[in-house]
């Protein structure tokens, strides 16, 4: 039998190598932060700083003292390395480079 006052969400973490997903069941009134903490996932990757990393909601941003609903998977967001746009303006140029050169 259920107990009616929990629900069930997940917390998921995403390396280059490696990605953790931790199935919970927490009260009602819980808070992303509240479930992030009680997932121990913080103590698993001492890297996650929840005052500078994004969270999501199902890839949606969300914020900390944002309300959870049933099923869902909260996701933590690592610091992009990279700019996404300079990355490709520096791919691209590559492959120009690499065309010229076959010609």
């Amino acid at each position: 039998m259920e107990n009616a006052d929990l629900i069930h969400i997940e917390v998921a973490y995403a390396l280059p190598n490696e990605q953790v997903i931790i199935p919970l069941e927490v009260p009602k009134d819980c808070l992303v932060e509240d479930a992030i903490k009680r997932s121990g996932i913080l103590e698993r990757f001492p890297q996650i700083d929840l005052k500078t990393d994004k969270v999501g909601i199902f890839g949606k941003m969300c914020k900390l003292n944002a309300e959870l609903n049933n099923k869902d998977r909260i996701e933590i967001y690592r610091p992009l390395i990279a700019d996404p746009k300079e990355s490709r303006r520096q791919k691209a140029e590559m492959e120009k480079k690499k065309k010229a050169e076959a010609d």
